[in-house]
């Protein structure tokens, strides 16, 4: 895992995220457990943990600048992407992995256990089926649905002053047309990943 240290140091330089080595370690730990669970359970397309950083580890960090305290949804979080990564590096906050694919949500259950992540909670549901309580400060997705679908689907779980952040690839501009709702539009920079990426920073959903 060397290469893999060497990488990951590199980039949490380049996005300018002092971790402590624990959390360093745990994040490559979850990188293990990741690429171990992979070969029987398909979680995810990438196979080798050292791109694992780079398209996992460090895509999902590069929004944590953007978070807003402290009661967290990751909604579609399937293998535990970006909800795991960012718990890790923000111990202070409360989290709620979420996803309707039981196999998935075994997995991250287990990575929470052996990373001792007493800040996450794994529920196996899908998101229409989440009753409203008080409210998420941030709602994160990645991958999950198209902005439109996302922002119905996602409304009641909102606090009041919350903010929904929809991770993308390339600009979605058609999906931004057909959305009812306020948004920001933030480029993100992602160490080693040439590809276009994106966040879509929506703060006040409109009836």
């Amino acid at each position: 895992m060397d290469s893999c240290l060497i990488r990951l140091t590199t980039g949490l330089s380049e996005l300018s995220l002092p971790l402590s080595e624990s959390q360093i370690d745990a994040l490559l730990q979850f990188v293990q457990l990741l690429a171990k669970w992979n070969k029987a359970y398909n979680l995810t397309a990438v196979r080798e943990p050292l791109a694992m950083v780079n398209l996992h580890i460090l895509d999902s960090l590069a929004v944590l600048p953007h978070l807003k305290p402290s009661r967290i949804a990751d909604i579609g979080t399937g293998a535990g992407l970006p909800g795991i990564p960012l718990a890790i590096c923000r111990p202070d906050c409360r989290f709620t992995l979420v996803d309707a694919n039981a196999k998935k949500t075994r997995f991250v259950q287990q990575a929470v256990l052996e990373l001792k992540l007493g800040n996450v909670e794994v529920v196996h549901a899908r998101v229409e089926q989440l009753p409203a309580g008080e409210g998420f400060d941030s709602i994160l997705t990645r991958a999950f649905a198209s902005l439109p679908s996302m922002v119905d689907s996602t409304r009641h779980l909102l606090a009041d002053n919350g903010v929904l952040l929809a991770m993308k690839g390339q600009t979605p501009h058609d999906e931004l047309a057909a959305m009812a709702a306020d948004y920001q539009l933030i480029p993100l920079t992602v160490p080693g990943v040439d590809a276009e990426r994106c966040l879509i920073c929506i703060e006040r959903l409109k009836a």
